[in-house]
Formats: C-alpha cells, sequence, structure tokens
C-alpha cells in the first residue's frame, strides 16, 4: 500500500510599494496535490491573509514550512498538509 504524499501550496506575494500599509496580495500560487476547499482563495490579486486563514484553519490542516521575504515588499510561503 503507497504512502499518501503531502499536499504543498506554494504561494508568492507580494505589496503595493506606492500605498503605506497596503494589504498583501497573491501574485502566483502553485499547488501540488490538493488544496480544497481553499482552492477558491488562492487565486492571482487575491487576498494573502484570506487565503491564509483558510489553509491555516484547524479543520484544513496546511502548516506553513518555509516562509521568505524576497524585499520589503515581497515573499513567499510554502505550506504543507499531511
Amino acid at each position: 500500500m503507497a504512502t499518501r504524499q503531502p499536499d504543498l501550496v506554494l504561494i508568492t506575494w507580494s505589496r503595493n510599494p506606492l500605498v503605506r500599509g497596503s494589504a498583501r496580495r497573491i501574485i502566483s500560487v502553485r499547488i501540488i496535490g490538493n488544496a480544497e476547499p481553499c482552492r477558491p482563495s488562492l487565486r492571482p490579486n487575491g487576498l494573502l491573509d484570506t487565503a491564509l486563514a483558510c489553509l491555516l484553519d484547524n479543520d484544513i490542516g496546511f502548516k506553513v514550512v518555509f516562509r521568505k521575504k524576497t524585499s520589503r515588499i515581497s515573499g513567499y510561503l510554502l505550506l504543507q498538509r499531511h
């Protein structure tokens, strides 16, 4: 019997540099496996906070395994669910 592989979600995000305190917006998403029921919130130009609220919900089960800010206004996150 094969073991189930973890679900992975890689999110690239950015803020508007011209607006102080602007929200982090999703630039791109790569999903390996399944991201249901959060898939609708994982869209370009969507709010990162909305997507994370869904993914990190205890019932959904994703955890942030890596995060990196690539500049003051951008970065990426890798989330995993077993």
